[in-house]
């Protein structure tokens, strides 16, 4: 790239989407036992009457859902999926966020003045396909975590026991259960993070506020832009 200096190079669609990816890996592996607190909150009572797992719940807060898994389970418990977790941040994330530049380009025809309509239909876009492509493995993660060690009865031995028990006793489209709704979340949720970052982006950049030539007070004006 002819004109650019070996730090004004941008990064290709590869390093992006590997970038991404590895990145959300490193926040998964950080914040996962909370995930799995998560999941067994939203699930607990489920196989029981409300005023029955009013009475009776095992889990009560984010920290004594944690307490009680380290204690009736083992620390390792709240890593149950974690390998599933990894997976679905490497396919989810790399999708999401490592292509929302190249679709946005591809929606934009290549011109470097992308509308909101465009970076709203790019972020659309990677959302939905990264569900698409990402589904199973969400659904073997919360699977996992949602299965509790004590007592012997775990259903799911390995992940890849989990990927062939799910296909075999529910059928290929058991790894994609609730696509549709995940897609709907996930569109919206990449169109307010990914476009939102992406703006304010561009209005730091034209105000060359990370040059350390920062324009006069009166181009931070409204109306004066």
């Amino acid at each position: 790239m002819v004109g650019f200096k070996a730090t004004d190079v941008p990064p290709t669609a590869t390093v992006k989407f590997l970038g991404a990816g590895t990145a959300a890996c490193i926040a998964d592996l950080i914040t996962f036992p909370l995930d799995t607190a998560k999941v067994r909150l939203q699930i607990q009572g489920e196989s029981q009457g409300p005023v029955r797992a009013t009475a009776s719940a095992q889990y009560r807060g984010v920290m004594g859902t944690i307490l009680t898994m380290v204690r009736t389970e083992g620390p390792r418990s709240l890593y149950n999926g974690l390998v599933a977790g990894l997976q679905r941040q490497m396919s989810f994330a790399s999708v999401r966020i490592g292509l929302y530049d190249s679709v946005k380009q591809f929606y934009t025809k290549g011109s470097e003045h992308a509308s909101i309509g465009s970076r709203l239909l790019a972020g659309s876009t990677t959302g939905a396909l990264a569900v698409a492509v990402a589904q199973p493995t969400d659904v073997v993660k919360v699977r996992f975590q949602a299965q509790a060690r004590a007592g012997g009865g775990r259903r799911y031995q390995s992940t890849v026991n989990a990927y062939k028990t799910i296909a075999r006793e529910e059928g290929f489209r058991g790894l994609w259960k609730g696509t549709s709704p995940n897609v709907a979340r996930n569109a919206i949720v990449n169109c307010a993070e990914l476009v939102t970052y992406d703006l304010i982006k561009d209005a730091l950049l034209k105000a060359n506020l990370m040059t350390g030539s920062c324009p006069p007070f009166s181009a931070w004006v409204p109306g004066t832009w």
